[in-house]
């Protein structure tokens, strides 16, 4: 039977203190620097340099990722020299070729994705005029007009839309080129001019209850151009854009004023309406009240506002009281009478009131 000697275990007490004094000094391994070498090539140092001056870009400056990647690259390929010519270190150049090959297609999709926009020629005033002032970038400005939209045309006398028969549920368009004539039952309402919404009242009214017809027609008065949205998918894509839908409610909220402003006013000539767009949109005092009124006589407010985008353009235009005007058991509509009190002066006698104790 084979027996294996077993060393004897060494226990150490707990009260045994070194010899500091006497220890004797174990001598360094082979990697300590001893002597130092001569500083390494200019090569070595330019490439370092680059590395630290794309580090210290501040964050704040516009191009500062692109210029980080693009001195992160020059930094490697200067490495690769380095250890390829005056190192001949193989594992540094492959790692560096590594490093050069990621910072290089990161410095190429930054710089692809700050390329310039071309805008369609006649889209640019569209977008210069409604979009840019807004923030909008071009590339979602294109994404916008480039998928589910196309542009359509009409000549002199054509109807883009026909009253009680053309449905408002199909689609969505700003005019381009022209200048549209919008009518009721045969009587002028007013124009519609480049870079304005065709139907954005309808738009907002078929939000609310779907399967309406126009209550307006629409014609062409010159050869018109327009951009057409087809309803359904521009709304499916608003929803996963969130900042461009609140820019479209906002769009399309503004035109619906300009629109109610210049039923009071259908001399409106595209110059003005240019000065109105400048400026904070305003509705006329008529329309306004109508609104108010409208809205008040409904519990609903989405019903009230429905009513009033039926109802304002025929009773603004042909002066005659509307269905929907109605007064209501909960809530009593706005006279002109209580507005104007506000802006009157006081009157003698209401001063001698005011001075008796």
């Amino acid at each position: 039977m084979n027996t294996t000697a077993m060393s004897p275990l060494t226990v150490t007490p707990l009260d045994f203190i070194p010899d500091l004094k006497n220890a004797t000094l174990v001598p360094f391994n082979e990697t300590a620097c001893e002597n130092w070498k001569e500083i390494h090539h200019l090569v070595f140092h330019v490439a370092n340099i680059c590395f630290a001056v794309g580090l210290v870009i501040p964050t704040t400056l516009n191009l500062h990722m692109i210029f980080l990647r693009g001195l992160l690259t020059i930094g490697c390929a200067l490495f690769i020299i380095w250890a390829t010519l005056y190192r001949c270190a193989l594992d540094i150049m492959i790692w560096n070729s590594v490093f050069l090959v990621v910072n290089l297609l990161h410095f190429i999709y930054l710089v692809y994705k700050r390329r310039p926009i071309k805008i369609e020629k006649e889209l640019s005033s569209l977008y210069k005029r409604m979009f840019e002032p807004l923030h909008v970038p071009p590339e979602l400005f294109q994404r916008l007009t480039g998928q589910f939209c196309n542009i359509q045309t009409l000549k002199t006398g054509q109807a883009y839309a026909a009253e009680d028969k053309t449905s408002v549920d199909d689609r969505l368009s700003i005019l381009l080129k022209g200048k549209m004539k919008v009518s009721y039952r045969g009587h002028f309402l007013h124009n519609i001019y480049p870079c304005a919404f065709i139907d954005s009242p309808e738009f907002r009214s078929t939000q609310m209850n779907r399967g309406e017809k126009f209550q307006v027609t629409i014609i062409a008065d010159d050869n018109c151009k327009f951009l057409c949205w087809s309803r359904e998918r521009l709304t499916y894509f608003l929803e996963s854009e969130p900042f461009l839908y609140e820019i479209f409610k906002y769009l399309i909220g503004k035109d619906i004023t300009n629109k109610l402003y210049s039923l009071n006013d259908p001399t409106l000539n595209d110059k003005a309406s240019k000065k109105i767009d400048r400026q904070p949109s305003l509705c006329s005092q008529l329309s306004v009240m109508q609104m108010r009124n409208s809205m008040a006589s409904s519990s609903d407010s989405e019903d009230g506002l429905q009513m009033f985008l039926r109802g304002t353009s025929s009773a603004s235009s042909l002066r005659r009281t509307s269905p929907y005007l109605r007064t209501s058991a909960k809530m009593k509509p706005i006279e002109e009478s209580v507005e104007d009190d506000v802006f009157e002066a006081p009157s003698a006698d209401k001063l001698e009131l005011q001075r008796l104790p």
